[in-house]
């Protein structure tokens, strides 16, 4: 269990959520030792949130999100909750791919100190920072941030967080022999961060890509414009004039409308779609059968949609409604391309109206998916026979035999091939004999 987030949790939620989490995990070992003796004071840390003043207006919200972190308390504070997959360290902003939203603070009352405290829990040594020059002096220049460019996104704007760029940062510009002369008040910078002191609250960043995590290495640092801030932010700033709603934001955007986004997400995050992270019990179960995943369920309802159209297929060739049958048996493959059901009827279809070679590439495919089925192998046999009589009309006798022979290594037994093939070897016999005469 995940000491410290419970902890949280409940100097949070307080003593409710406490007397909820007894009667819920009670006969769960691995909370005996971690939840506190009745009776114990739980006070808030220096600096914790309250929950929202519209829970105090609607206690109802609140008291259901206590009792669902307790019931689902042994999964929501177990260490398993990581990915089981390679993270991808950056995800690229690609409105295309997924949904590109603003941070979630521009949709939320989150106070302004409350932000700022945790900006500066967040951010780590190269982040990418970006923002405005407030004041140039001879030992480097300020800038007052307007957004992150990289790590955990936040809604900085309005904060009035300032960073210093020393000179030492400065990379030296070829037509420039002072750094900062290349510089002015109001430029726009994008810049890593080189140093946090959190308790102070400043920040020390840098112009050198060497201040940058491998993975960030090849991004630009220095003087930019306002087309490269990022565009978590442009969405955020478009939100502020518009108004609307995180709904009507992502449901705006055209990556939301990708069909691929979910798994496109899941593999930049390191969720496995087959073993994904859930809060459902039902789905904790470590080994599930290999046919309650969605391909085996889709192939299944595949084929029974593929069999409805056999069916009607079947239907309408016993009437003579050739046309219709064979628009059914095309429609069924379509659905389920290996329907062994649709291949065989569609065979036999061809087989009747003298496409022999369209009707034994059916029979194949479907033999081949169903090496047992018994229709499948009798109209092949069936077929190559014909095509041999066929090919035995044009006198092309070496193709007819192997039609033939073809045929006998599908069913020894199958009489009808072995008469044809006694016959057309008798019959090149004959031709032979007259040859060498």
């Amino acid at each position: 269990m995940d000491r410290e987030l419970l902890r949280q949790a409940l100097s949070y939620h307080g003593p409710a959520l406490l007397s909820l989490l007894r009667a819920e995990q009670h006969d769960n070992p691995d909370f005996r030792g971690l939840l506190p003796p009745p009776g114990t004071a739980l006070e808030p840390p220096r600096g914790a949130s309250q929950p929202p003043a519209a829970w105090k207006e609607r206690p109802s919200i609140d008291t259901e999100i206590k009792r669902f972190i307790a019931k689902k308390a042994d999964l929501l504070f177990a260490h398993a909750w990581k990915p089981n997959g390679p993270l991808c360290e950056t995800i690229e902003e690609n409105e295309e791919y997924y949904a590109v939203m603003p941070p979630l603070e521009r949709f939320m009352e989150v106070p302004r100190e409350e932000r700022r405290e945790l900006f500066f829990r967040d951010i780590e040594r190269g982040d990418i920072v970006i923002g405005r020059i407030t004041s140039i002096r001879e030992f480097g220049f300020f800038m007052v941030l307007i957004c992150l460019g990289s790590g955990i996104i936040r809604e900085i704007s309005d904060l009035e967080i300032t960073a210093l760029c020393p000179l030492r940062d400065v990379p030296s510009q070829s037509n420039h022999g002072d750094p900062l002369s290349y510089y002015q008040t109001g430029d726009l910078i994008r810049a890593a961060i080189k140093d946090v002191d959190r308790y102070h609250e400043k920040l020390t960043v840098s112009l050198y890509s060497s201040a940058l995590p491998p993975n960030l290495s090849s991004t630009k640092l220095g003087v930019i414009t306002s087309d490269d801030f990022p565009l978590h932010y442009r969405r955020s700033m478009e939100v502020a004039n518009t108004g609307e709603t995180f709904e009507e934001v992502l449901h705006r955007s055209p990556g939301f409308a990708n069909p691929f986004l979910v798994e496109y997400l899941a593999e930049k995050l390191g969720i496995s779609e087959s073993n994904p992270p859930s809060l459902m019990r039902s789905l904790q179960i470590k080994n599930f059968n290999e046919e309650d995943f969605a391909p085996a369920l889709r192939k299944k309802q595949s084929a029974s949609w593929a069999l409805k159209c056999v069916k009607a297929g079947v239907d309408y060739f016993k009437v003579g409604r050739h046309v219709e049958a064979m628009n059914e048996y095309n429609k069924a493959l379509e659905i389920d391309p290996q329907n062994v059901e649709a291949l065989v009827a569609r065979g036999a279809l061809y087989a009747t109206k003298g496409s022999l070679n369209k009707a034994i590439g059916d029979f194949e495919i479907a033999l081949e998916n169903c090496p047992t089925h018994r229709n499948a192998r009798k109209y092949l046999c069936q077929t190559l026979v014909e095509r041999g009589g066929q090919l035995e009309e044009e006198d092309k006798l070496i193709n007819a035999e192997s039609y033939y022979k073809k045929a006998l290594s599908l069913d020894e037994t199958f009489q009808e091939a072995e008469e044809a093939l006694t016959k057309l070897r008798k019959h090149m016999q004959v031709i032979l004999y007259f040859l060498f005469i």
